[in-house]
């Protein structure tokens, strides 16, 4: 059994960081109902295209894949359901202002448990451009070629 303390990350968006330049991060609590909080500790979440979104000055999470718990039965909950997300009045207030600027969204990046809760971690995200992801494969192609002849020349 794991330590309460510590946090486990139960899903990650590794898409995110190919299609957006993330500039801040944010934890935020859930919203569960019902058997959620069993799939999550189950690692039964898929975020693939899951996205946050500020509606009436609260955040929400669109799109997450949160399964059925198989023994559930009536108190299962729907797998795609729109789930509010914990946040200071202040952060909402700032991602407020950040999103309304072109270009910006709520992208969730990690959903793990932390002291027994789920908490998601959201970042503020500029969405790149065809140009940049290409850059990026570049960048990455290069490092991992230097790396590897570094290692090739210890041996």
């Amino acid at each position: 059994m794991m330590p309460k303390n510590k946090s486990h990350a139960i899903a990650q968006n590794r898409k995110a960081s190919h299609d957006y330049f993330i500039e801040e991060t944010y934890e935020a609590g859930i919203v569960l109902q019902g058997t959620e909080i069993k799939s999550i500790r189950a690692g039964r979440v898929n975020m693939k295209d899951s996205f946050a979104r500020v509606e009436r000055g609260e955040v929400f999470l669109h799109n997450l894949h949160i399964s059925p718990y198989e023994q559930g039965n009536r108190y299962n909950h729907e797998p795609t359901r729109t789930r509010k997300l914990l946040l200071h009045r202040r952060q909402i207030n700032k991602l407020i202002g950040e999103t309304q600027q072109a270009g910006y969204s709520l992208v969730p990046l990690k959903i793990y448990i932390k002291n027994g809760v789920a908490k998601v971690l959201i970042g503020l995200g500029k969405g790149k451009k065809q140009y940049d992801k290409r850059e990026d494969l570049k960048r990455k192609q290069a490092k991992r070629e230097v790396d590897r002849a570094l290692k090739d020349s210890l041996r």
